[in-house]
Protein backbone atom coordinates (compact mmCIF):
# COMPACT_ATOMS: atom_id res chain seq x y z
CA UNK A 1 0.00 0.00 0.00
CA UNK A 2 1.00 3.52 -0.87
CA UNK A 3 2.53 5.23 2.17
CA UNK A 4 2.64 9.21 2.25
CA UNK A 5 5.73 10.95 2.31
CA UNK A 6 4.70 12.86 5.62
CA UNK A 7 5.75 13.26 9.18
CA UNK A 8 4.98 14.74 12.08
CA UNK A 9 7.37 15.52 15.13
CA UNK A 10 5.46 13.86 17.95
CA UNK A 11 6.78 15.46 21.91
CA UNK A 12 6.47 14.96 25.56
CA UNK A 13 7.67 18.97 25.87
CA UNK A 14 5.11 21.42 24.49
CA UNK A 15 5.66 24.73 22.78
CA UNK A 16 6.80 27.55 25.23
CA UNK A 17 4.18 30.30 24.71
CA UNK A 18 6.35 33.26 25.86
CA UNK A 19 8.20 35.92 24.92
CA UNK A 20 12.15 35.78 24.21
CA UNK A 21 12.60 38.39 27.32
CA UNK A 22 10.39 36.29 29.45
CA UNK A 23 12.58 33.25 28.97
CA UNK A 24 15.48 35.32 29.55
CA UNK A 25 14.26 36.80 32.84
CA UNK A 26 13.84 33.16 34.36
CA UNK A 27 17.28 31.69 32.63
CA UNK A 28 19.24 34.69 34.41
CA UNK A 29 17.23 34.31 37.44
CA UNK A 30 17.98 30.31 37.78
CA UNK A 31 21.77 30.58 36.51
CA UNK A 32 22.87 34.41 37.49
CA UNK A 33 26.15 32.66 38.77
CA UNK A 34 27.15 30.82 36.21
CA UNK A 35 29.05 31.49 32.72
CA UNK A 36 26.67 33.23 29.85
CA UNK A 37 29.40 34.96 27.55
CA UNK A 38 33.19 34.16 26.32
CA UNK A 39 34.09 36.29 23.66
CA UNK A 40 37.42 35.49 23.50
CA UNK A 41 38.58 38.03 20.43
CA UNK A 42 37.22 41.10 23.53
CA UNK A 43 38.96 39.21 26.15
CA UNK A 44 35.20 39.20 27.95
CA UNK A 45 33.77 36.48 30.41
CA UNK A 46 30.86 37.40 31.65
CA UNK A 47 27.98 35.85 33.95
CA UNK A 48 24.54 35.44 33.14
CA UNK A 49 23.86 38.49 35.79
CA UNK A 50 26.94 40.75 34.45
CA UNK A 51 25.43 39.88 30.41
CA UNK A 52 22.24 40.93 31.74
CA UNK A 53 23.12 43.93 33.25
CA UNK A 54 24.45 44.87 29.62
CA UNK A 55 21.11 43.80 28.17
CA UNK A 56 19.56 46.16 30.43
CA UNK A 57 21.87 49.58 29.97
CA UNK A 58 21.05 48.50 26.67
CA UNK A 59 17.26 48.46 26.26
CA UNK A 60 17.45 50.89 28.17
CA UNK A 61 19.11 53.39 26.28
CA UNK A 62 17.27 52.37 23.04
CA UNK A 63 14.47 53.20 25.14
CA UNK A 64 15.49 56.65 26.03
CA UNK A 65 16.38 56.94 22.57
CA UNK A 66 12.88 56.71 21.07
CA UNK A 67 12.83 53.23 19.94
CA UNK A 68 9.36 51.36 20.66
CA UNK A 69 8.15 48.17 19.88
CA UNK A 70 7.70 47.24 16.14
CA UNK A 71 10.36 49.55 15.30
CA UNK A 72 13.33 48.36 12.91
CA UNK A 73 16.69 48.18 14.78
CA UNK A 74 19.24 46.90 12.22
CA UNK A 75 22.85 45.74 13.32
CA UNK A 76 25.89 45.34 10.89
CA UNK A 77 28.49 43.79 12.38
CA UNK A 78 30.71 40.44 12.65
CA UNK A 79 30.22 38.57 16.09
CA UNK A 80 30.82 39.80 19.23
CA UNK A 81 29.95 40.64 22.70
CA UNK A 82 27.80 43.82 21.48
CA UNK A 83 25.64 41.67 18.39
CA UNK A 84 24.47 39.55 21.81
CA UNK A 85 23.77 42.36 23.65
CA UNK A 86 21.55 43.58 21.00
CA UNK A 87 19.93 40.69 19.98
CA UNK A 88 18.31 40.26 23.48
CA UNK A 89 18.05 43.83 24.43
CA UNK A 90 15.44 44.39 21.34
CA UNK A 91 13.38 41.28 22.26
CA UNK A 92 13.14 43.02 25.94
CA UNK A 93 11.67 45.89 24.01
CA UNK A 94 9.91 44.52 21.23
CA UNK A 95 11.75 45.97 18.71
CA UNK A 96 12.20 44.01 15.10
CA UNK A 97 15.71 43.47 14.70
CA UNK A 98 16.99 42.91 11.47
CA UNK A 99 20.53 41.02 10.34
CA UNK A 100 22.79 42.27 8.01
CA UNK A 101 25.14 40.66 5.95
CA UNK A 102 28.90 41.88 7.55
CA UNK A 103 29.64 41.33 3.85
CA UNK A 104 27.00 43.46 2.89
CA UNK A 105 28.17 46.89 0.50
CA UNK A 106 26.67 49.83 0.08
CA UNK A 107 23.93 49.27 -2.42
CA UNK A 108 23.03 46.36 -0.11
CA UNK A 109 22.90 48.01 2.80
CA UNK A 110 20.57 50.40 1.37
CA UNK A 111 18.35 47.77 -0.10
CA UNK A 112 18.05 46.86 3.32
CA UNK A 113 17.66 49.47 5.30
CA UNK A 114 14.96 51.16 3.08
CA UNK A 115 13.00 48.05 2.42
CA UNK A 116 12.86 46.94 6.21
CA UNK A 117 11.94 51.05 7.56
CA UNK A 118 15.11 50.88 9.56
CA UNK A 119 14.96 53.66 12.23
CA UNK A 120 18.06 52.90 14.29
CA UNK A 121 21.54 51.13 12.45
CA UNK A 122 24.18 49.71 15.36
CA UNK A 123 27.09 49.20 13.12
CA UNK A 124 30.77 48.10 13.97
CA UNK A 125 33.24 50.42 13.00
CA UNK A 126 34.41 48.02 9.57
CA UNK A 127 35.03 44.56 8.40
CA UNK A 128 38.16 43.06 7.15
CA UNK A 129 38.78 46.29 4.38
CA UNK A 130 35.13 47.71 4.53
CA UNK A 131 34.90 50.93 6.39
CA UNK A 132 30.98 51.01 7.76
CA UNK A 133 31.13 54.06 8.38
CA UNK A 134 32.18 55.25 4.74
CA UNK A 135 29.70 53.17 3.29
CA UNK A 136 26.65 53.83 5.39
CA UNK A 137 27.63 57.63 4.47
CA UNK A 138 26.90 57.04 0.82
CA UNK A 139 23.58 55.53 1.58
CA UNK A 140 19.97 56.87 1.23
CA UNK A 141 17.94 55.39 3.95
CA UNK A 142 14.75 58.28 4.56
CA UNK A 143 13.70 56.10 7.60
CA UNK A 144 16.91 56.37 9.41
CA UNK A 145 17.01 58.44 12.16
CA UNK A 146 20.43 57.48 13.67
CA UNK A 147 23.51 55.26 13.60
CA UNK A 148 25.62 54.07 16.78
CA UNK A 149 29.10 52.97 16.14
CA UNK A 150 30.17 50.28 18.37
CA UNK A 151 33.43 51.70 20.55
CA UNK A 152 32.58 55.08 22.19
CA UNK A 153 29.33 56.01 20.65
CA UNK A 154 28.22 52.12 21.89
CA UNK A 155 29.87 52.85 25.47
CA UNK A 156 28.33 56.40 25.44
CA UNK A 157 25.03 55.37 24.52
CA UNK A 158 24.76 52.54 27.07
CA UNK A 159 26.22 55.04 29.72
CA UNK A 160 23.52 57.80 29.04
CA UNK A 161 21.54 59.95 31.80
CA UNK A 162 18.26 60.39 29.40
CA UNK A 163 18.01 55.95 29.74
CA UNK A 164 15.05 55.23 31.08
CA UNK A 165 14.21 53.63 34.44
CA UNK A 166 13.70 49.83 35.05
CA UNK A 167 10.23 49.99 35.70
CA UNK A 168 9.40 51.60 32.31
CA UNK A 169 11.05 48.78 30.33
CA UNK A 170 9.34 45.73 32.83
CA UNK A 171 6.21 47.92 31.78
CA UNK A 172 7.11 47.52 28.08
CA UNK A 173 7.99 43.69 28.15
CA UNK A 174 4.38 43.76 29.81
CA UNK A 175 2.78 44.83 26.53
CA UNK A 176 4.55 42.20 24.79
CA UNK A 177 2.94 38.79 22.94
CA UNK A 178 5.01 35.53 21.70
CA UNK A 179 3.12 36.00 17.82
CA UNK A 180 4.57 39.55 17.99
CA UNK A 181 7.40 39.82 15.13
CA UNK A 182 10.98 40.10 16.45
CA UNK A 183 13.44 39.48 13.82
CA UNK A 184 13.85 40.22 9.68
CA UNK A 185 16.26 38.47 8.43
CA UNK A 186 17.54 38.72 4.24
CA UNK A 187 17.40 36.17 1.85
CA UNK A 188 18.25 35.83 -1.42
CA UNK A 189 15.86 35.34 -4.32
CA UNK A 190 15.18 34.34 -7.63
CA UNK A 191 13.37 37.50 -8.23
CA UNK A 192 16.89 39.04 -7.88
CA UNK A 193 16.14 41.01 -4.73
CA UNK A 194 16.72 39.69 -0.91
CA UNK A 195 13.60 39.06 0.66
CA UNK A 196 12.93 39.90 4.55
CA UNK A 197 11.90 36.78 6.14
CA UNK A 198 9.97 37.78 9.41
CA UNK A 199 10.07 35.99 12.25
CA UNK A 200 8.44 36.27 16.15
CA UNK A 201 9.17 35.51 19.78
CA UNK A 202 7.37 31.95 19.07
CA UNK A 203 9.32 31.34 15.62
CA UNK A 204 12.70 31.36 17.25
CA UNK A 205 12.37 30.47 20.90
CA UNK A 206 10.89 27.63 20.31
CA UNK A 207 13.27 26.21 17.50
CA UNK A 208 16.12 27.43 19.53
CA UNK A 209 14.51 25.49 22.20
CA UNK A 210 14.13 22.17 20.84
CA UNK A 211 17.48 22.04 18.64
CA UNK A 212 19.21 22.60 22.29
CA UNK A 213 17.15 19.50 23.38
CA UNK A 214 17.92 17.72 20.90
CA UNK A 215 21.76 18.14 21.57
CA UNK A 216 20.92 17.37 25.11
CA UNK A 217 22.07 20.92 26.34
CA UNK A 218 22.69 21.83 30.05
CA UNK A 219 23.90 24.57 31.95
CA UNK A 220 26.72 22.30 32.15
CA UNK A 221 27.80 23.16 28.17
CA UNK A 222 30.18 25.44 26.87
CA UNK A 223 29.55 25.79 22.73
CA UNK A 224 31.74 27.22 20.45
CA UNK A 225 30.11 29.30 17.96
CA UNK A 226 32.29 30.43 15.12
CA UNK A 227 28.83 30.61 12.27
CA UNK A 228 27.72 34.12 11.67
CA UNK A 229 25.20 35.84 14.34
CA UNK A 230 23.28 37.75 11.22
CA UNK A 231 22.44 33.94 10.05
CA UNK A 232 20.15 31.77 11.70
CA UNK A 233 22.78 29.29 12.43
CA UNK A 234 24.41 31.48 14.90
CA UNK A 235 21.59 33.36 16.58
CA UNK A 236 18.77 30.98 16.82
CA UNK A 237 21.09 27.48 16.49
CA UNK A 238 23.34 29.29 18.08
CA UNK A 239 22.45 31.82 21.09
CA UNK A 240 18.68 30.51 21.03
CA UNK A 241 19.41 26.98 21.70
CA UNK A 242 21.87 27.90 24.54
CA UNK A 243 20.69 30.75 26.32
CA UNK A 244 17.32 28.35 26.77
CA UNK A 245 19.27 25.96 28.29
CA UNK A 246 21.39 28.29 30.80
CA UNK A 247 24.28 27.48 28.78
CA UNK A 248 27.65 29.08 27.96
CA UNK A 249 28.14 31.44 24.18
CA UNK A 250 31.77 31.17 23.48
CA UNK A 251 33.29 33.24 20.79
CA UNK A 252 36.52 32.22 18.65
CA UNK A 253 36.55 35.51 16.79
CA UNK A 254 34.62 37.80 14.86
CA UNK A 255 34.89 35.87 11.98
CA UNK A 256 35.66 32.02 10.79
CA UNK A 257 39.48 31.32 11.64
CA UNK A 258 40.32 27.54 11.87
CA UNK A 259 43.10 27.96 14.38
CA UNK A 260 41.17 30.41 16.43
CA UNK A 261 38.48 27.73 16.56
CA UNK A 262 40.79 24.82 17.72
CA UNK A 263 42.92 27.27 20.48
CA UNK A 264 38.96 28.37 21.80
CA UNK A 265 37.38 24.57 22.15
CA UNK A 266 41.27 23.49 23.92
CA UNK A 267 41.75 26.28 26.18
CA UNK A 268 37.48 26.69 26.86
CA UNK A 269 36.66 23.17 27.26
CA UNK A 270 33.87 23.46 24.75
CA UNK A 271 31.37 20.58 24.99
CA UNK A 272 29.91 21.59 21.51
CA UNK A 273 30.84 23.31 18.38
CA UNK A 274 29.28 24.32 15.07
CA UNK A 275 30.11 24.68 11.25
CA UNK A 276 29.58 23.92 7.91
CA UNK A 277 31.23 21.20 6.96
CA UNK A 278 33.68 23.71 4.87
CA UNK A 279 34.63 24.99 8.47
CA UNK A 280 35.03 21.50 10.28
CA UNK A 281 37.12 20.72 6.94
CA UNK A 282 39.48 23.76 7.63
CA UNK A 283 40.07 22.42 11.26
CA UNK A 284 41.07 19.28 10.27
CA UNK A 285 43.44 20.35 7.75
CA UNK A 286 45.46 22.67 10.21
CA UNK A 287 48.79 21.64 10.43
CA UNK A 288 49.07 21.77 13.93
CA UNK A 289 45.58 19.84 14.64
CA UNK A 290 47.29 17.17 16.68
CA UNK A 291 48.42 19.44 19.37
CA UNK A 292 44.98 20.45 20.09
CA UNK A 293 43.02 19.10 23.26
CA UNK A 294 39.57 18.34 22.05
CA UNK A 295 38.53 15.99 24.77
CA UNK A 296 35.87 18.03 25.95
CA UNK A 297 33.45 17.99 22.97
CA UNK A 298 30.65 15.45 22.17
CA UNK A 299 28.55 17.67 19.93
CA UNK A 300 27.37 19.94 18.01
CA UNK A 301 25.77 20.92 14.26
CA UNK A 302 27.12 20.15 10.90
CA UNK A 303 24.68 22.33 8.60
CA UNK A 304 24.21 24.57 5.71
CA UNK A 305 25.18 22.19 2.72
CA UNK A 306 26.15 18.04 2.62
CA UNK A 307 28.91 16.70 4.87
CA UNK A 308 31.64 13.86 2.80
CA UNK A 309 31.31 10.61 4.35
CA UNK A 310 35.08 10.58 5.15
CA UNK A 311 34.65 14.37 6.93
CA UNK A 312 32.05 13.26 9.19
CA UNK A 313 33.79 9.94 10.42
CA UNK A 314 36.86 12.07 11.19
CA UNK A 315 34.64 15.15 13.17
CA UNK A 316 33.12 11.84 15.29
CA UNK A 317 36.93 10.06 15.78
CA UNK A 318 39.21 13.17 15.58
CA UNK A 319 37.21 15.89 17.10
CA UNK A 320 35.66 13.58 19.54
CA UNK A 321 31.76 14.82 18.27
CA UNK A 322 30.23 11.37 18.52
CA UNK A 323 26.92 13.20 19.05
CA UNK A 324 27.11 15.58 16.59
CA UNK A 325 23.89 16.40 14.39
CA UNK A 326 23.34 17.24 10.87
CA UNK A 327 20.30 19.99 10.46
CA UNK A 328 18.33 21.23 7.65
CA UNK A 329 16.15 24.10 7.09
CA UNK A 330 15.74 27.68 5.87
CA UNK A 331 15.76 30.90 7.25
CA UNK A 332 11.68 30.91 6.67
CA UNK A 333 11.32 28.11 8.93
CA UNK A 334 13.02 29.78 11.81
CA UNK A 335 15.15 28.00 10.83
CA UNK A 336 15.19 24.14 11.35
CA UNK A 337 12.67 21.60 10.44
CA UNK A 338 14.58 18.26 10.35
CA UNK A 339 17.71 17.04 12.44
CA UNK A 340 19.26 13.63 12.76
CA UNK A 341 19.36 12.55 16.34
CA UNK A 342 22.60 11.95 18.76
CA UNK A 343 22.49 8.70 18.04
CA UNK A 344 21.51 7.90 14.53
CA UNK A 345 23.94 5.66 12.37
CA UNK A 346 26.71 7.07 10.77
CA UNK A 347 24.69 6.22 7.29
CA UNK A 348 21.90 8.45 8.38
CA UNK A 349 24.21 11.29 9.37
CA UNK A 350 25.73 11.58 6.10
CA UNK A 351 23.29 10.33 3.94
CA UNK A 352 19.92 12.46 5.20
CA UNK A 353 19.11 15.70 6.81
CA UNK A 354 17.64 13.23 9.34
CA UNK A 355 14.30 13.46 10.85
CA UNK A 356 11.41 15.75 11.89
CA UNK A 357 11.59 18.33 14.73
CA UNK A 358 9.37 18.58 17.60
CA UNK A 359 6.07 20.03 17.30
CA UNK A 360 7.07 20.29 13.21
CA UNK A 361 5.21 18.90 9.51
CA UNK A 362 6.97 18.16 7.22
CA UNK A 363 5.94 16.28 3.58
CA UNK A 364 7.38 15.36 -0.25
CA UNK A 365 4.77 17.03 -2.37
CA UNK A 366 4.98 16.20 -6.40
CA UNK A 367 6.10 19.44 -7.53
CA UNK A 368 3.64 19.81 -10.87
CA UNK A 369 0.30 18.90 -8.88
CA UNK A 370 1.30 19.71 -5.43
CA UNK A 371 -0.40 15.90 -4.53
CA UNK A 372 1.49 14.67 -1.21
CA UNK A 373 4.52 12.29 -2.92
CA UNK A 374 5.02 8.65 -1.35
CA UNK A 375 7.81 7.71 0.97
CA UNK A 376 10.95 6.80 -1.29
CA UNK A 377 9.57 9.22 -4.42
CA UNK A 378 11.39 12.75 -5.20
CA UNK A 379 9.42 16.02 -4.62
CA UNK A 380 9.50 19.02 -3.31
CA UNK A 381 9.78 19.29 0.35
CA UNK A 382 7.28 21.06 2.74
CA UNK A 383 7.04 22.38 6.11
CA UNK A 384 4.32 23.40 8.28
CA UNK A 385 4.00 24.26 12.16
CA UNK A 386 4.66 26.90 14.75
CA UNK A 387 8.51 27.63 12.92
CA UNK A 388 7.20 28.51 10.12
CA UNK A 389 7.79 32.47 9.33
CA UNK A 390 5.02 35.08 9.71
CA UNK A 391 5.47 36.11 6.13
CA UNK A 392 8.35 38.58 3.97
CA UNK A 393 8.52 41.89 5.14
CA UNK A 394 6.04 44.30 2.86
CA UNK A 395 5.99 41.51 0.09
CA UNK A 396 2.23 40.00 0.45
CA UNK A 397 2.68 38.44 -3.25
CA UNK A 398 6.00 37.04 -2.58
CA UNK A 399 4.64 35.50 1.00
CA UNK A 400 1.63 34.06 -1.21
CA UNK A 401 3.85 32.04 -3.36
CA UNK A 402 5.87 30.76 -0.72
CA UNK A 403 3.26 29.80 2.05
CA UNK A 404 0.14 28.05 0.55
CA UNK A 405 -3.41 27.83 1.61
CA UNK A 406 -2.83 25.44 4.20
CA UNK A 407 0.22 27.50 5.62
CA UNK A 408 2.43 25.42 4.01
CA UNK A 409 5.94 26.68 3.52
CA UNK A 410 7.40 25.56 0.62
CA UNK A 411 11.21 24.81 0.24
CA UNK A 412 12.12 24.84 -3.43
CA UNK A 413 14.02 21.51 -2.31
CA UNK A 414 13.91 18.37 -4.24
CA UNK A 415 13.51 15.39 -1.29
CA UNK A 416 12.70 11.86 -0.70
CA UNK A 417 11.42 10.44 2.45
CA UNK A 418 12.12 7.05 3.65
CA UNK A 419 10.05 4.59 5.40
CA UNK A 420 11.59 5.91 8.51
CA UNK A 421 10.69 9.10 8.33
CA UNK A 422 14.82 10.49 7.28
CA UNK A 423 14.60 12.99 4.77
CA UNK A 424 17.29 13.27 2.20
CA UNK A 425 17.67 16.40 -0.06
CA UNK A 426 18.54 15.77 -3.20
CA UNK A 427 18.56 18.57 -5.76
CA UNK A 428 16.79 22.02 -5.93
CA UNK A 429 13.88 23.01 -8.06
CA UNK A 430 15.55 26.65 -7.80
CA UNK A 431 19.16 27.33 -9.63
CA UNK A 432 21.31 27.81 -6.76
CA UNK A 433 24.91 27.98 -5.78
CA UNK A 434 25.82 27.12 -2.35
CA UNK A 435 29.13 28.95 -1.18
CA UNK A 436 30.52 28.02 2.45
CA UNK A 437 26.75 27.45 3.18
CA UNK A 438 25.30 30.97 1.71
CA UNK A 439 22.20 30.37 -0.63
CA UNK A 440 23.78 32.82 -4.20
CA UNK A 441 21.57 32.85 -7.00
CA UNK A 442 22.80 33.51 -10.30
CA UNK A 443 19.62 35.90 -11.04
CA UNK A 444 20.49 38.13 -8.33
CA UNK A 445 23.92 38.29 -9.80
CA UNK A 446 22.48 39.43 -13.17
CA UNK A 447 20.33 41.41 -11.58
CA UNK A 448 23.36 44.02 -9.64
CA UNK A 449 25.42 43.66 -12.73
Amino acid sequence: MRRPAYAQGPSELPLRGETIGAMWNDVVAAHGLRPALVARHQGIRWTYAELDEQVERCARALLGLGVRKGDRVGIWSPNNAEWVIVQFATAKLGAILVNINPSYRAHELQYALQQSGCSLLILAPGFREADYRELLAGVDAPDLRRSVVLGEEWDDLLASPDAVGGDELQSREGELDFDEPINIQYTSGTTGFPKGATLSHHNILNNGFFIGEILGYTPEDRVCIPVPFYHCFGMVLGNLAVVSHGACIVLPSEAFDARAVLETVAAERCTSLYGVPTMFIAELADPEFDRFDLTSLRTGIMAGSPCPVEVMRRVQSDMHMREVTICYGMTETSPVSTQTRRDAPLEKQVSTVGRVHPHVEVKVVEPDTGRTGARGETGELCTRGYCVMLGYWNDEHATREAIDAARWMHTGDLAVMDDEGYVNIVGRIKDMIIRGGENIYPREIEEFL
